[in-house]
């Protein structure tokens, strides 16, 4: 079977060293990154559905939404490009900060760049929360993309080089654990903000200073990586800081294969061209790949516009907002269910497993909502039970992602470039990601005006081929040392013909050995 499961670790290197308080710790203050990519998921989707900000800066809906009767089609009740350009505009400033942060990262280490993220996002917080027209929103908003752009860049990058090989899968999805947290956190808030008729969304989108506050004095207080010591010729400090979060005496083995990887880097002049060498296919087909299929997953469909698509099914602007909160709480109990279990069972069996529960899911939405919406949008009256049954499945599907593409998509891409490419490979990651969440973002409410249920249908179809594409293509990378990862690559049926195989690999050592002996 192409892409079957690779025995972990099988041919590599088995690293001395234990999970320490001091890199759990360290890895957790620096996963707080995660919390301001997820208040703004959870905020914006609110904000956009509170009356008091609709009438100010966006006027034509609010008097479309004030105006509407329950016979007209509903699928289009939030169509505006305007509106979705306030959500979307945020993904193309980090697209940008995400390739300019790859250079940072790469010179200036990991915790310069997640402070830059810090301190972009309060500015952009700061103009939100206190601006007059709409302009001064797209502003705002653009200074936190710049931050959200930054620290998805440096941030798993941070966390896969700072734990124990052993724990990288775990300590990883503590990111998207902070992800939910914002989010679910956001939602909470947008409840109560609500009540507050002229100012609450000010509060709300203020309150992107606080995670900001966050991550900025917690960045501050971090340690590099010795990978990125190693790099910028910091070599005594990265073998202390090795010897720091190992516990354990024995790391010459593993600070000897990270200086060897850091003296291949240097001889990389220009990763942004080498990444597109034959033996780096792999890593560039996952770097693209992956966030792409997990936008097309539909999963930030819900999160953007969850109190506005409950709206759309008949519920008030309260119990909308109180169904989200719901919803994001699943995604968070479900994320911890993928800490506690992707070290153990694996990156592609979370992968399958939640991508099949996320197709029932769609499939069941789709039968759902064309049976009461039909064509014209017209759901007529709307029993309550039938509304907190899709809102039920909505969550099985959530929770579906929640262990699955959303946390691994960042985990995977972290763990599988080598050094020499490492930062240009993540900000292809994040840029992609970045890309189609604008794209996303930016017409999922015209894509549910002329596709009507026919939306559910198209990202159904979607996690169809991205399953099939997980299954046939990505090895299984649990276990296995961050700079030991092209092993995996090597003896994968599929990419060997790319990177050579194992065996191969092994004997041409060999006999290099005996030829210098």
């Amino acid at each position: 079977m192409a892409g079957g499961g690779i025995a972990p670790n099988s041919g590599g290197k088995a690293y001395p060293g234990k999970l320490t308080c001091r890199v759990f710790g360290t890895c957790v203050l620096a996963a707080f990154g995660g919390l301001i990519f997820g208040y703004d998921l959870g905020i914006s989707g609110g904000v956009t559905s509170m009356d008091s900000f609709l009438k100010k800066f966006f006027p034509d809906i609010y008097k479309k939404e004030i105006s509407m009767l329950p016979s007209d089609n509903q699928y289009c009740k939030f169509d505006s490009q305007k509106l979705t350009l306030f959500t979307s505009s945020l993904y193309l400033a980090a697209l940008f900060s995400s390739m300019v942060a790859s250079t940072v990262t790469r010179l200036l280490g990991r915790r310069f760049t997640m402070v830059s993220a810090g301190i972009l996002f309060f500015i952009g917080g700061l103009i939100n929360a206190v601006a007059f027209n709409v302009w001064m929103l797209y502003i705002g908003r653009v200074f936190l993309g710049f931050g959200i752009g930054c620290a998805n860049q440096s941030v798993p990058i941070y966390v896969s080089e700072m734990a124990p090989y052993k724990y990288r899968g775990s300590l990883n999805i503590m990111f998207q654990l902070c992800i939910t947290i914002g989010i679910l956190a956001a939602n909470v808030l947008n409840y109560f903000f609500a009540q507050m008729s002229d100012y609450g969304w000010r509060l709300g989108l203020g309150g992107a200073m606080v995670p900001a506050i966050i991550l900025t004095l917690g960045s501050i207080f971090l340690p590099d990586t010795p990978n990125s010591l190693i790099e910028r010729g910091k070599r005594d400090d990265a073998k202390h800081m090795l010897l720091k979060i190992r516990g354990t005496d024995n790391v010459d083995e593993e600070f000897d294969d990270l200086v060897a990887a850091s003296d291949r880097s240097r001889k990389v002049k220009h990763p942004w061209k080498n990444i597109f060498q034959r033996k780096y296919r792999p890593q560039l087909t996952f770097a693209i790949c992956i966030p792409l299929f997990q936008q097309l997953t539909g999963n930030n469909v819900y999160v953007f516009y969850a109190p506005v698509l409950f709206k759309t099914m008949g519920f008030g602007s309260s119990a909308s907002l109180m169904s989200a909160v719901i919803t994001n709480g699943v995604n968070f109990l479900a994320t911890v269910v993928s800490i506690i279990g992707v070290d153990s069972w694996g990156r592609r069996t979370l992968f399958l497993e939640g991508g099949f529960q996320m197709f029932i899911c769609q499939c069941i939405i789709t039968a759902a909502i064309s049976w009461k919406f039909g064509l014209d949008g017209n759901p007529g009256v709307l029993p309550h039970w039938y509304a907190y049954g899709v809102v039920a499945v909505i969550c099985i599907y959530v929770a579906g992602f929640a262990w699955s593409w959303g946390p691994l998509g960042w985990l995977v891409p972290s763990e599988i470039f080598p050094l020499e490419i490492r930062s240009a490979a993540q900000s292809i990651n994040v840029g992609v990601n970045m890309l189609l969440t604008f794209a996303i973002a930016q017409v999922s409410t015209a894509m549910l005006c002329h596709m009507k249920f026919g939306l559910f249908i198209f990202f159904a179809c979607w996690v169809l081929i991205m399953s099939w594409f997980i299954k046939k293509f990505l090895p299984e990378t649990k276990g296995v040392p961050i700079e030991e990862m092209t092993i995996v690559w090597q003896k994968h049926p599929y990419w060997s013909k790319f990177v050579g195989k194992y065996e191969e690999t092994i004997e041409i050592s060999e006999k290099k050995v005996s030829a210098d002996v």
